[in-house]
């Protein structure tokens, strides 16, 4: 594994090891101890776009195991591919840097930074992937219920870059994900079905969230107007009209559901603060998790121990 850009380009072998990892150094840190195999070693943290828990989580992450992380604002090089070429910039990096993470709109800008790197390159978000959220959640969802193989995910919203790298890792690792969205923003189904050719029926989709709620072990939603959108706010807001996790939706899901949001959350719209507060929400676990998968993904990727 050189680069980290979508859980469909990882082996089931591949995401396992992360998963093992992130345990095991979660276990390790939360005990007080510490692990500093990227001692020397510096990462460019590359932004498009605003970010509260991926900066974070990155930069601890990155120092936690002695390196050294470096923050790019658009602004500090003039724009991601603007001032000057992707290729440039990731040849140009690639002599300073150990690893390159970058939170960008357009996902061939990850893609190119890869092809032109000689570093690790990885991806902390793009508008098409989300894969550093995707296994944060999967982290979560093994601590709470014991288990990967068999559980269900009903994810309710908009079938955008979460719902997509959820897709792709409840395929490789025996979930089962059903995607509940108003019509004309449901999950792509070239998606779909480069999920389901993992594993047949991994992935199904509908549009009553009601029915995608109902044997449910964990119920997830995400924003409706992601960055980017905020043209398309008052459309989407009433696209999603009884797609909201409330209580009156939850009825529909087995009482013991757990709730899931990668924020940040909207309450109100997509989701009620009720919810969010709730003794089966799971949402400031899976935050958390950024750190300990992300911590297990530098080690992977940029440590030579």
């Amino acid at each position: 594994m050189k680069d980290f850009l979508c859980i469909n380009d990882c082996t089931v072998e591949q995401l396992q090891e992360l998963l093992d990892e992130s345990a095991a150094l979660k276990k390790l840190y939360k005990s007080g101890g510490r692990d500093l195999c990227l001692s020397g070693k510096a990462l460019a943290m590359l932004f498009e776009k605003p970010s509260l828990r991926t900066r974070i989580s990155f930069q601890v992450a990155m120092t936690d195991l002695g390196g050294s992380p470096i923050y790019v604002k658009p602004e500090d090089i003039g724009g991601i591919g603007k001032r000057e070429p992707v290729k440039d910039m990731a040849r140009v990096l690639s002599r300073y840097v150990d690893g390159i993470m970058a939170r960008t709109f357009d996902h061939s800008t990850v893609t190119e930074l890869a092809q032109y790197a000689t570093v690790p390159v990885i991806n902390a978000l793009t508008d098409w992937s989300h894969p550093c959220q995707a296994m944060a959640d999967v982290l979560t969802i093994k601590e709470h219920l014991g288990k990967l193989n068999g559980v269900k995910l009903a994810f309710i919203g908009d079938g955008n870059n979460v719902a997509r790298s959820l897709a792709f890792a409840a395929a490789k690792l025996g979930m089962k994900l059903v995607v509940a969205s108003p019509a004309g923003y449901e999950l792509d189904l070239g998606s779909v079905e480069k999920a389901n050719h993992d594993k047949a029926g991994s992935i199904s989709q509908t549009n009553d969230p009601a029915e995608a709620v109902a044997d449910a072990d964990v119920v997830y939603t995400d924003t409706w107007v992601s960055m980017g959108q905020e043209d398309e706010k008052q459309k989407r807001i009433e696209a999603f009209a009884g797609f909201q996790i409330n209580a009156e939706l939850l009825k529909n899901a087995p009482a013991g559901a757990k709730i899931m949001h990668c924020l940040p959350a909207n309450r109100g719209y997509e989701i009620t603060d009720e919810v969010v507060e709730s003794a089966n929400s799971i949402i400031f676990d899976q935050s958390e998790n950024r750190l300990h998968f992300q911590r297990a993904l530098l080690k992977k990727l940029m440590s030579t121990k």
